[in-house]
């Protein structure tokens, strides 16, 4: 909403802001090691004096820091937050329209797990790019801010070497720039190969889970058949591939925090060695090494903090791929053809003109089918398993979008459609049974207890406002028949079963 962008923008131009003043102080802490060199060095009677102020000075500083790095760090999280909540939305909602969750799957899309990617992979991708653009950016503006202090507080101190002459806040400067600079191009050299080797991790783990999510919602025929030791297989072989991928992550990793830690200990030797031939020449410590010793940790730990981000910055790359995957099979999916085209009717009459029925491979399985049905007629579709009676309820539905043609009926005649296996939604049983609509108020109950008395359910009246699985819970027959209560419930002009009574007995049935 509206309002919402102008929340957003506003706490992003906060966060800036914030991130501006944290620099601020980190430029300003050597500043006040150069103050403070320079006051401990002097022979002059009134530094007792400037000593406490000169403290308080630090504490107001480093009291400020403190502050503005907990209210950035508040902000970043609330941002976080909201582009979470921004991106999981985005996705959820293009992934359910125009039935893109089902196109996926007839389509063969390789945009596997969809779930795991918008649940998780979403939240990831906020996390970690906020993250890192805020420490990227920040990291480089402290460098900045402290390279150019170094040539303002040592720029006048110089040490001539033959024909070459040599400032000490240049050499602070420059020198830390190419070291920490070729530290950084060197971790790429390093820890690239991260990014694909987290990407194939993120799909092995989903495939894992995935695998064992399908045998807990397959677990009575897995029983019936006795296939444990098949699933068991099947399971420890998508392990075994999540293992030995994550084998070669912890190897590079390992080789990534050798050099890594290498990195930063080396670093801690850098401004002692750019020191040494300023005090080798004038036999003593040079002036503002204080404040230079301390621009050089300070430098260490944006540089640092850019080179231990190469692993979180692999996994982004990863999510990103990912992310990406997933984005481009949903516009694949909004563009495949929209199937048989429905339009409108004449009252009481459903119609279908020249429907042409295909297969995702291409096969047709029925050209030019043309029928006329009136309200209260009956029609029996047979043919051998295979032939396409089921692709033929769903193209005259109007989720199959291979085919083409035309399907007519009145727009305000509501049509329902039993599947075999009816879906039974997350909740109460009073949500089951009124599915897809919404569920009706206590007020309401006698036409639920009615209904459920219709289709021999008698028994779950009590339980109407019980939360469970229930899926789980009834048999398919019962499952069956909740869906013919929905049928009695919105009581539909037009009603097709594809094969909606097999779990019920003969008698049930008729």
């Amino acid at each position: 909403t509206s309002e919402s962008k102008w929340y957003a923008s506003g706490m992003l131009a906060l966060l800036v802001a914030l991130c501006a003043a944290k620099v601020y102080c980190v430029w300003k802490i050597p500043q006040w090691y150069g103050q403070f060199d320079s006051l401990i060095r002097s022979n002059n009677a009134n530094a007792l004096a400037k000593f406490i102020p000169s403290l308080q000075d630090l504490a107001l500083l480093l009291g400020c820091f403190a502050l503005v790095d907990g209210a950035r760090g508040y902000v970043q999280q609330q941002l976080r937050l909201r582009w979470r909540v921004w991106m999981t939305n985005r996705f959820l909602t293009r992934w359910m329209s125009n039935r893109a969750y089902y196109r996926l799957q007839v389509m063969g899309s390789d945009a596997d797990n969809p779930d795991q990617r918008i649940s998780e992979d979403a939240g990831f991708f906020a996390k970690a790019t906020l993250d890192l653009l805020v420490d990227f950016g920040v990291s480089v503006a402290i460098v900045v801010a402290l390279l150019a202090g170094m040539l303002l507080s040592a720029g006048s101190q110089s040490l001539t070497l033959g024909t070459w002459t040599f400032t000490l806040g240049g050499l602070f400067c420059w020198g830390s720039l190419v070291f920490y600079g070729a530290g950084t191009w060197l971790a790429h050299l390093v820890g690239h190969k991260l990014i694909a080797l987290k990407y194939e991790q993120r799909q092995r783990e989903a495939d894992f889970r995935f695998s064992m999510m399908r045998t807990r919602e397959n677990s009575e025929s897995i029983a019936f058949y006795g296939g444990e030791k098949i699933e068991l297989e099947g399971s420890r072989r998508r392990f075994d591939g999540v293992i030995d991928n994550l084998r070669r992550l912890i190897d590079r990793k390992t080789f990534l925090r050798f050099y890594t830690t290498f990195f930063e200990q080396t670093a801690l030797f850098l401004p002692f060695l750019m020191m040494l031939p300023f005090v080798i020449v004038s036999g003593r410590i040079p002036a503002a090494c204080l404040a230079l010793l301390d621009s050089c940790k300070r430098i260490k730990d944006s540089f640092s903090c850019i080179v231990n981000s190469y692993e979180t910055l692999a996994e982004l790359t990863a999510i990103v791929r990912r992310l990406d995957n997933l984005d481009r099979s949903m516009n694949e999916a909004e563009a495949l053809p929209g199937g048989a085209a429905l339009a409108e009717g004449r009252p009481g009459v459903f119609e279908t003109k020249e429907l042409c029925v295909q297969l995702p491979s291409g096969r047709t399985v029925m050209a030019n089918g043309s029928l006329t049905l009136e309200r209260g007629a009956r029609m029996l579709v047979t043919g051998p398993s295979g032939c396409g009676k089921s692709t033929f309820l769903r193209t005259v539905s109007g989720i199959w979008p291979f085919g083409s043609g035309e399907v007519r009926k009145a727009p305000e005649e509501r049509t329902l459609f039993l599947p075999q296996r009816p879906y039974l939604p997350l909740g109460s049983l009073r949500r089951a049974l009124c599915y897809p609509l919404e569920p009706l108020p206590a007020s309401e109950d006698e036409c639920l207890k009615e209904v459920l008395r219709k289709v021999d359910l008698e028994r779950l009246i009590p339980l109407l406002d019980q939360e469970d699985d229930w899926s789980r819970i009834l048999s398919l027959g019962e499952q069956q028949r909740v869906a013919f209560a929905r049928v009695l419930l919105v009581r539909p002009a037009w009603v097709f079963l594809d094969e909606s009574t097999s779990a019920l007995d003969e008698r049930r049935e008729r």
